[in-house]
């Protein structure tokens, strides 16, 4: 069975950081391409970075430059490193395959 499961979520003040983990069981995630989105209050979910099994990295735009999407495969776990927080990257970030969804980790950024 496909699980996923994040961690790493909290509350940080804007202009902070936070590393979000996702641990995957089930699949070998190397294998897969990865995602993480994300979903504020009242809105619809957004993509935000990928990582192909080739390595390839991609950002949505508004999070090029601060935040790094990797993994590490021994762990067969998933990272969001973000950098720079602002009020608006409020939201619950959920990991997923391109068919499965975790539960999420809430991030709250405020001062």
């Amino acid at each position: 069975e496909v699980q996923l499961e994040e961690s790493g979520g909290g509350l940080v003040q804007p202009g902070g950081s936070l590393r979000l983990s996702c641990t995957a069981s089930g699949f070998t995630l190397s294998r897969a391409a990865m995602h993480w989105v994300r979903q504020a209050p009242g809105k619809g979910i957004e993509w935000v970075s990928s990582i192909s099994a080739r390595g390839t990295r991609t950002y949505t735009d508004a999070v090029e430059g601060r935040f790094t999407i990797s993994r590490d495969n021994a762990k067969n776990t998933l990272y969001l490193e973000m950098n720079n927080l602002n009020f608006d990257e409020t939201a619950v970030y959920y990991c997923q395959t391109d068919h499965q969804r975790g539960r999420g980790t809430r991030v709250t950024v405020s001062s």
